[in-house]
């Protein structure tokens, strides 16, 4: 498990590094400079572009779904049905371009069309059976309510508080060339009350300043809802991004077990079976030496035998990395302590559990140990770590903690990364909290399934 230092597990920033990351932080308060920030307008053409935008799509869907309920009496209704569903497919891939475009919001493909036979009436088949499109079909509808309402809200308070705001500049502009004694608050037949002097002229101003200040964010929380209805019923489905998920795991686990099979028969061609060559080589050697020489022969036998020790201890180490006999039979409490005594730096381990987890999460959890312990060994520079092992509800719960120097990151290409995607094969969790500095603290999530009869 490789992490470079400076990058995955690395040393602290430099001072050109702190400087920069420095640099790029706003002296200005986001309360203050979000008027004039291109969020807020990319936001606001949003809310303005999306009363048009939902009136088109309220008039197309309530008008291509009515002429097809109209025509269900007849085989013509089917394909109109079909045909505005498809409609508002399309309306929802340009939707979620207009989100990504104005409010950042990068939303997934749905699911594409299943057609179970091919032709005109398996595609309506497909469309009609598609739960992506009864969903860009809600889209359509509710949404002309909701743009409405966002746009009355926006445009008010935007133009009230820039009017407001403005109110000194234009003061001065009208009642010079308008004959205009300013807003004009209450009048009748007897008076009228105008905002005239500079105090109330400066009150104006101050109140178009709060309005103008507040607005981005009322705006923000407009957009909010958007953002939900276009993540909800124009994405994928739970159900397909679960599907997705599973599909990633069940490649990453493939490869995992795939890589393990790799180092297992490198390990054994390399170690353990080029050894046992050489043993039975030498073993001959002894055995033509026998008469000739005994003295030789018994010095060749004592050196195979050594050999035999040691290709011993080799299967020994292959064997527990892939599953020690220590952690089947006594388990995570005993098997983690044999890492730990192998561990460069002091290691307290403490194991808490009243019941021992499933095998398979016993030994993805006992490797996440090891690994991480081998981090520790290699990279931390810690004179200490801790092991700490407790089941939370339905999840078994991973920390390893030392007081090295800091830097453990979860970026790509290195060993924390592939690790947390073991995890993840099977709804794990791998949290890195490494500030430069140190110390580290790594948890790691695992789903608990109860020990059946081994």
């Amino acid at each position: 498990m490789a992490t470079e230092y400076g990058q995955g597990y690395g040393l602290p920033a430099g001072p050109g590094q702190a400087r920069g990351a420095e640099g790029r932080r706003h002296r200005i308060p986001a309360a203050l400079r979000a008027p004039v920030e291109g969020r807020a307008w990319r936001e606001l053409a949003h809310v303005l572009l999306s009363l048009p935008i939902s009136v088109l799509l309220f008039t197309y869907a309530v008008t291509m779904v009515s002429l097809g309920a109209g025509l269900l009496v007849t085989f013509l209704g089917v394909p109109v049905l079909a045909a505005a569903l498809a409609g508002c497919r399309g309306i929802g891939s340009v939707e979620r371009a207009r989100a990504r475009g104005l409010l950042g919001l990068d939303v997934g493909e749905p699911e594409p069309l299943r057609l179970k036979r091919q032709g005109f009436m398996g595609w309506i088949g497909a469309v009609l059976k598609s739960g992506t499109s009864w969903r860009a079909l809600l889209y359509s509808v509710i949404h002309l309510p909701w743009a409405v309402l966002s746009f009355a809200v926006t445009v008010a308070f935007w133009s009230v508080g820039w009017s407001l705001l403005t109110y000194p500049l234009w003061f001065w502009v009208f009642p010079m060339y308008g004959s205009q004694d300013g807003i004009q608050l209450y009048g009748d037949e007897q008076r009228a009350i105008y905002l005239d002097n500079p105090f109330e002229i400066a009150v104006t101003a101050g109140v178009g300043l709060l309005f103008t200040l507040a607005t981005p964010w009322i705006v923000r929380a407009l957009t909010t809802v958007d953002r939900v209805m276009v993540h909800g019923l124009l994405g994928p489905s739970r159900l397909a991004t679960r599907v997705v998920e599973l599909e990633s795991d069940r490649g990453v686990v493939v490869d995992t077990a795939a890589a393990d099979l790799r180092r297992i028969e490198r390990d054994l061609h390399d170690g353990a079976q080029a050894r046992l060559v050489s043993l039975a080589m030498d073993l001959g050697l002894a055995k033509e030496k026998l008469r000739e020489d005994p003295q030789v022969a018994a010095r060749m036998v004592d050196e195979a035998h050594g050999e035999v020790k040691t290709a011993l201890q080799e299967l020994r180490d292959l064997a527990r990395g892939i599953h020690p006999a220590v952690l089947t039979d006594r388990g995570l409490d005993a098997a983690l302590s044999a890492v730990a005594s192998r561990c460069t730096v002091p290691v307290q381990v403490e194991v808490d559990l009243s019941e021992r987890p499933a095998p398979a999460i016993e030994g993805i959890a006992y490797f996440t140990v090891s690994e991480l312990l081998q981090n520790v060994s290699k990279h931390s520079r810690a004179t200490w770590a801790a092991v700490e092992v407790w089941r939370s509800e339905n999840r078994l719960m991973l920390q390893v903690v030392d007081n090295g120097v800091g830097g453990a990151s979860l970026t790509r290409g290195s060993g924390l990364a592939g690790l947390a995607e073991r995890l993840d094969a099977v709804d794990g969790v791998l949290v890195v909290d490494s500030p430069a500095g140190g110390p580290t603290r790594v948890t790691a999530e695992l789903p608990w399934r109860a020990e059946r009869a081994r």
